[in-house]
């Protein structure tokens, strides 16, 4: 059957990723391989848009719900364990569609990891050290590698101090690194495609998910994942619609500012997400979330097997 191939559908939070590839897996006979870190979670349902028990029983889905909330994760174990699925799915005579907004995880899957130094855990210490004295780690990344910065959430305290401790222990901007790495791994070959919308329909789209997130239940939801124990401060808690929802329950916000902070914190990882795509997926073809539009870009890439 030659190399495996793979359709990768990313795109902005809110563009309709998962619809599109359930829609296209169905079509082509395809399997879906989640790339959202937050969907590998049990228990974390509602605020990550995750599909439903009956979306995924229309077509084989892989990735989802295969953490407890507790559990360590990150990139490397994400390439571990994805890259298997999708030369399993292709070499069953099936469609591996992997989908998701997770830029570390695409990039580690189609690109491979550059081989960084260990840890520091003085530093990463001393890190949240600084944090809880009030100091402002994405901005001090900011100054020292805008790019890096820019690509990664100001949330995303992992990654943040990660950047930080890169810069620490070898001089050099996990920027420069990955660069001089230059991510020439190629496992399979990929055919890109970014899910894209206009800023005012997106930001429409944005604000009705998160409307719909509360008419489901994310508040209850978030209620029933404290009950069963699980400490609020885990990674998966940190994750937006979750950390807002906590500050919630302690009485920070009320319902209306809540919904409100979700949007706003949504719209702003939008944009991030559209930042990372421009300087990390240039290859990426711009598609509306229409299985018409996709249907015959990926049928041209199957027959031409080379990557997009």
């Amino acid at each position: 059957m030659g190399p495996p191939r793979a359709v990768v559908i990313t795109g902005q939070t809110g563009t309709g990723k998962s619809a599109l590839a359930l829609a296209l897996a169905a079509r082509l006979g395809g399997e879906v391989v989640n790339a959202d870190s937050m969907a590998l979670y049990r228990g974390f349902d509602i605020g990550t848009a995750k599909p439903t028990p009956e979306d995924m029983g229309l077509v084989p889905h892989h990735l989802f719900d295969v953490l407890e909330p507790s559990d360590h994760f990150d990139a490397k174990a994400y390439l571990t364990l994805a890259r298997p699925i999708v030369a399993s799915v292709w070499e069953r005579g099936k469609v591996p569609l992997v989908t998701g907004g997770t830029g570390l995880y695409l990039r580690s899957l189609t690109k491979g990891l550059f081989p960084g130094p260990g840890r520091d855990e003085a530093f990463r210490r001393g890190l949240r050290d600084l944090e809880g004295k009030g100091a402002d780690l994405h901005g001090l990344l900011r100054q020292r590698d805008p790019v890096a910065a820019a690509r990664i959430n100001p949330a995303d305290r992992v990654r943040v101090e990660r950047a930080l401790e890169v810069l620490h222990l070898t001089g050099s901007s996990i920027t420069a690194l990955q660069e001089s790495h230059a991510l020439k791994e190629r496992p399979f070959a990929t055919l890109s495609l970014v899910v894209t919308l206009p800023k005012e329909e997106l930001e429409a789209r944005i604000r009705e998910r998160v409307r719909r997130m509360f008419e489901l239940g994310l508040v209850a939801e978030v209620e029933g994942l404290l009950a069963k124990g699980h400490d609020p401060s885990l990674k998966p808690f940190q994750a937006i619609g979750y950390k807002e929802t906590l500050a919630h329950l302690r009485g920070e916000l009320g319902l209306d500012e809540l919904r409100e902070r979700v949007v706003a914190n949504t719209k702003r990882l939008a944009k991030v997400q559209r930042t990372w795509l421009r300087g990390q997926l240039p290859e990426g073809v711009p598609i509306a979330p229409d299985p018409e539009e996709a249907i015959p870009l990926i049928g041209r890439f199957l027959q031409r097997g080379d990557g997009a």
